[in-house]
């Protein structure tokens, strides 16, 4: 499916548990070069969570998968890409939601939560950690990585990394360069304490790419972390611990 606003046209899918709605709704956004699918279908994580009696909101995110494509890197800003899932959850009449995002899709959550607070009801953020506040984003050399010829003309490990799983997911690449560029905005250590929201931090133990979700857990006012053993980045998705500990999560009181 898909919806038009303010001139931004957004992939999205809505789906309904077979039986009855049992919790809030859930709004699912993902990570740099990858779509809905790649970072919540595939991995068996709309099933979770409808077998798990909710409703599961997911989207392509503005210049990923079948979303539309901006090649202007102010037009990704996160402030933007954070009221993208606004309006989402306002084209579908949902109030509030509890909200998971990964990697990119994590900072994106947390704009969201500072933006419109009263619309996220808990917060998952997989893979970030104090990146969040000691990076702006991701490094300028994944945008060069992404405009270079080809793949075999980059030496760099982390930027064939990039490269390799933006062809794979058959992202357009020129887009992809302008998010990296675009999605540069930073947060203060008293911005994130100001989220007064439930927070849950999942991090591999062997993920290099956000940081320590120790120390970030220390700003919010509400968070604890779930570190899974022996994963990296991309291969915490799909983790068996991530589930179970996000489905305890979203069934605790606040």
């Amino acid at each position: 499916m898909e919806f038009l606003e303010a001139g931004v046209r957004l992939a999205f899918i809505d789906e309904n548990p077979a039986g009855p709605c049992t919790g809030n709704p859930v709004l699912l956004i993902h990570g740099f070069a990858s779509t809905h699918a790649v970072n919540w279908v595939f991995p068996q994580w709309v099933k979770t969570l409808t077998g798990s009696g909710r409703r599961v909101i997911a989207f392509d995110n503005r210049g990923h998968g079948r979303s539309e494509k901006f090649y202007d890197p102010p037009a990704y800003s996160l402030p933007f890409m954070a009221d993208d899932a606004r309006a989402l959850l306002d084209a579908l009449a949902i109030p509030a939601a509890d909200v998971m995002g990964y990697s990119l899709g994590a900072r994106i959550a947390v704009f969201l939560s500072k933006a419109h607070p009263h619309r996220v009801r808990k917060l998952v953020l997989g893979g970030l950690g104090d990146h969040l506040i000691e990076r702006p984003g991701l490094p300028l050399r994944v945008a060069r990585a992404m405009e270079a010829p080809s793949l075999d003309s980059l030496s760099d490990p982390r930027e064939r990394a990039f490269r390799s799983f933006a062809q794979a997911t058959k992202s357009d690449l020129k887009a992809l360069a302008a998010c990296v560029r675009g999605a540069r905005q930073e947060l203060t250590c008293a911005e994130i304490r100001a989220i007064d929201l439930p927070v849950l931090l999942v991090m591999g133990t062997k993920d290099d790419m956000g940081g320590d979700p120790h120390v970030l857990a220390a700003i919010f006012r509400n968070a604890r972390v779930i570190d899974v053993p022996g994963r990296d980045h991309n291969q915490t998705v799909g983790d068996k611990i991530y589930k179970a500990s996000v489905l305890d999560f979203l069934t605790q009181n606040p």
